[in-house]
């Protein structure tokens, strides 16, 4: 399962006038951790997913998804001060991230991966030719169309980051230099009383609503959409996400969580087992030990178009996981809890006016049942209401 930052503590810690301290933010990760290791040990996680309608959480779905798509646009667009949290001027059309670079990027990622489809959709869409009749062959890349590109070996995401890696050095040489070989020294972060109530009123507040939300109930949704197959407990996420920032944030890393995003940001470029997010990790866990805190040095001359080309279609795939919704009524229900999440820049804000509002929607239909049950067997003219 992908780990990716939390959101909504990350916001607080650099967009507000008065930034959060790292005891502070270590502060509010293990609140949040510890809210959600309660709720999965208890089961109460799993009570949560199975009796929150699918609409509402379509739309939160939807309200992530669209979310990150319009901060991608953003990022390619407009140059960015992620220490301000601002976006600056729009970005030059030429030079090693300027528009040029990022278009030209996000015409190669539509080129090799499509809409995102594998060969399992184009299966069950009928676009493959069945194999003959009584033969166990498999028409590996046969396809109804004219033209087939064998896209889905193309690691596009993995190509994308290697550019961008090397536009690190040519845009900046001199951090060859400030590279230093070894991991950084862990110690033990100290909080005090005052740490723990600011981290937990301004930070984790915000924040749980959102991981219960986005972090177990939408990924684990997800996780069932994309992969039917493999089925994925609430519980166990729940607990997955308090253990991990149990034990991490006590040394000073960032609260993070499980993400719809990140799930459908690696389904979209090709991830289809473990074995893709432990690549991930061996990958992160080797520039980890061999050049520690140095490495952001690097990471800051990234080009910030390539990402937003990455997050962009991040977002649309999990924002297409709502296209599934049957009727005109659950599509109602899911477009107003992502109108509301949207404009109102909180999810828990758009889930809970989704809920209300499906309420709202049953109990309109309890009525019209309890009528004409209190209708029945009485005369016609009292059921006419003469």
């Amino acid at each position: 399962m992908p780990v990716q930052p939390m959101k909504s503590i990350a916001a607080v810690a650099i967009s507000e006038s008065t930034p959060l301290s790292i005891p502070e933010i270590m502060a509010a990760g293990l609140s949040t951790a510890a809210v959600l290791f309660l709720l999965g040990a208890t089961g109460l996680m799993s009570f949560l997913y199975r009796f929150i309608p699918v609409p509402v959480v379509r739309g939160v779905q939807l309200s992530q998804g669209l979310s990150f798509a319009f901060s991608a646009i953003k990022y390619i667009r407009y140059d960015q001060d992620f220490a301000a949290a601002k976006s600056g001027g729009p970005r030059p059309w030429l030079g090693l991230d300027g528009l040029v670079l990022a278009l030209s990027t996000l015409l190669f990622v539509i080129l090799v991966t499509g809409s995102g489809e594998n060969d399992e959709d184009r299966h069950r869409q009928g676009q493959f030719e069945s194999p003959p009749h009584g033969s166990s062959h498999r028409p590996h890349g046969r396809c109804r169309r004219r033209s087939c590109i064998p896209s889905s070996r193309i690691p596009a995401a993995l190509l994308l980051f290697l550019l961008g890696l090397v536009l690190c050095f040519v845009r900046d040489p001199s951090i060859i230099g400030d590279l230093r070989f070894g991991p950084s020294k862990l110690q033990i972060v100290r909080m005090t009383w005052d740490d723990w109530k600011v981290g937990f009123l301004r930070a984790a507040i915000p924040q749980i609503p959102l991981s219960v939300l986005n972090s177990v109930i939408a990924v684990c949704k997800l996780s069932a959409d994309l992969f039917p197959d493999r089925q994925v407990s609430a519980a166990a996420v729940s607990v997955s996400v308090g253990l991990m920032n149990l034990v991490g944030c006590w040394f000073g890393a960032m609260p993070v969580c499980h993400g719809a995003g990140g799930l459908a940001g690696q389904y979209r470029f090709g991830g289809r087992s473990g074995a893709s997010v432990l690549f991930l990790a061996v990958g992160k866990l080797a520039l980890g030990l061999a050049f520690g805190s140095s490495f952001v040095r690097i990471l800051g001359q990234f080009p910030i178009g390539i990402l937003g080309v990455l997050l962009l279609f991040s977002g649309i795939e999990l924002a297409m996981a709502s296209r599934d919704m049957g009727t005109k009524e659950e599509s109602f229900v899911m477009l107003v809890c992502a109108a509301v999440s949207l404009t109102g820049s909180s999810a828990a804000l758009g889930f809970g006016c989704g809920i209300v509002l499906y309420l709202l929607l049953r109990l309109r239909e309890l009525d019209c049942y309890s009528l004409l049950l209190a209708n029945r067997g009485a005369p016609i003219g009292e059921q006419a209401g003469v």
